[in-house]
């Protein structure tokens, strides 16, 4: 009953309007136990919106206007052994999920052929016992968990491609040497179980088509996901960053490595970090009173360099320095250039770039040590968010628009254009900001996920009040 209620209203109800208006919108009973999460097939420009509970999943297929196509329903796999739901790909512009037990070695795959109404599962058992999982990508055809073997200098990359077929190739790092922060030697298995800065065999990863948060770029080992490779970012030595990419097609790896600005004086009072965005690398560098800021092509070539210090005001931001989540509460700005770099210097320093047309938002900054999970902060700001999926892997989108939640931020932003010059002016809001601004205005809501799909942002939610799911637009 509700899935003919479901679809009839939002064949009647779905409409196309402007920037931050209501796309879609239906009258419906969704419980607090279902967990809405979408898939986006970018060739087509269509999205998959799924609404979970315990015993089915409901698939519903949207087109570029957010318009119902179809739907299909089925049962949920059994959640005593498939209590994660990790990734998916697409196959002849079909969804196929992936469902995981905890430890990843055993997956549950459901292909939902939407315009014949049916669903085709696969299983598989992986042994995992001498791999750590580090990350989960989703490809064009092709679904990827990367692991690193306990044993030896090697990454291994499970490929499940759009026909289900799965495969494995090993990833050799036994020519390329590796530092610890203190510049002792290590391997690859030893940078990545290094627990200084961040957790042992945590890789962030990090999807550039959002604004990234701080939270999230801070980490010292990330990775950034094209479809044609996989390019990992270390920074756990304040001297240097070292990149590593990995190439799709054949699996080679390729290395370099860009040296941070030179500050003389103890290292153990200086930070930095690193950022990659469409061939440059963006690279952070502080002590108590020094800030650098170098932009490098991807031959190490140095493009622009800006600097600040406690006698040079910082002129390359077009925001305050904000201070956020405090001892005092609330949000503050700070007077000066020195009492920013101080501040970020003493917290886990970081910078994100998003592009804005042409041009490059940049955030500097610092964040403190994580006080709660990303599902926690976003309940305790946004209302319930089921226990079922979890939200980092379907809604990546929706962590780093509310990641700050319980944690102490400095930072700045800055506007660049295509050479890297700082642009002059007050900053348009983005979509982020007008988001912020409806939760603001709208708070007794649930079920939430948040999209991009042909540089729209798409916000789904449901109106506790109303007992309405509605999509809204969003544009920067």
């Amino acid at each position: 009953m509700v899935k003919k209620l479901l679809l009839t209203s939002l064949l009647l109800n779905s409409f196309i309007s402007f920037s931050q208006e209501v796309v879609n919108s239906t009258r419906i009973s969704l419980k607090k136990n279902h967990d809405v999460f979408q898939t986006v097939n970018e060739d087509r420009k269509e999205a998959t919106l799924f609404i979970s509970d315990k015993i089915k999943t409901q698939a519903i297929q949207l087109d570029k206007n957010m318009k119902i196509v179809d739907s299909i329903s089925t049962e949920r796999p059994n959640t005593k052994t498939y209590d994660m739901l990790i990734g998916y790909n697409i196959s002849n512009n079909n969804t196929r999920l992936f469902w995981s037990s905890n430890d990843y070695q055993e997956i549950f795959t459901q292909l939902y052929d939407i315009p014949n109404h049916r669903v085709v599962t696969q299983q598989y058992s992986l042994a995992l016992k001498e791999e750590k999982v580090l990350q989960k990508f989703n490809g064009k055809d092709n679904f990827y968990i990367l692991s690193i073997l306990k044993k030896g200098n090697s990454l291994k990359l499970h490929i499940f491609d759009n026909e289900g077929i799965h495969t494995e190739k090993i990833i050799d790092f036994n020519s390329f040497n590796f530092l610890k922060s203190d510049n002792t030697k290590t391997d690859f298995y030893g940078v990545l179980k290094d627990n200084l800065f961040d957790p042992s065999f945590s890789m962030q990863k990090i999807n550039t088509n959002n604004p990234t948060s701080l939270i999230y770029s801070s980490k010292k080992r990330k990775c950034y996901f094209d479809k044609k490779q996989i390019t990992i970012t270390i920074d756990t030595n304040i001297d240097y960053t070292q990149v590593l990419t990995i190439d799709l097609e054949n699996f080679n790896v390729t290395e370099k490595k860009f040296k941070q600005h030179l500050i003389t004086g103890e290292r153990t009072y200086q930070n930095s970090n690193s950022f990659y965005l469409e061939n440059k690398l963006y690279q952070v560098k502080t002590s108590n009173d020094l800030l650098y800021l170098s932009i490098k092509d991807l031959d190490n070539k140095l493009l622009k360099e800006y600097d600040a210090n406690t006698k040079k005001e910082i002129n390359f931001k077009n925001s305050e320095m904000s201070l956020e989540g405090s001892d005092f509460g609330g949000k503050r700005n700070l007077a000066s250039s020195s009492q920013f770099i101080y501040k970020v210097n003493n917290l886990f320093v970081g910078l994100s770039c998003y592009a804005v047309n042409q041009n490059t938002l940049i955030t500097i900054g610092g964040v403190s040590a994580q006080q709660q999970s990303v599902g926690q902060a976003t309940a305790n700001q946004f209302g319930f968010i089921g226990a079922l999926v979890g939200a980092a892997f379907f809604s990546p989108t929706m962590d780093n628009f509310n990641s700050y939640a319980g944690k102490k931020v400095v930072k700045i932003e800055g506007l660049f254009d295509h050479e890297d010059n700082h642009m002059q002016g007050d900053l348009k809001p983005l979509a982020f900001d007008k988001i912020r601004t409806f939760f603001d205005d709208n708070k007794d809501v649930s079920s939430q996920t948040l999209f991009k799909m042909q540089n729209v942002y798409y916000l789904g939610y449901y109106d506790n009040k109303t007992k309405e799911y509605t999509i809204r637009k969003f544009l920067d």
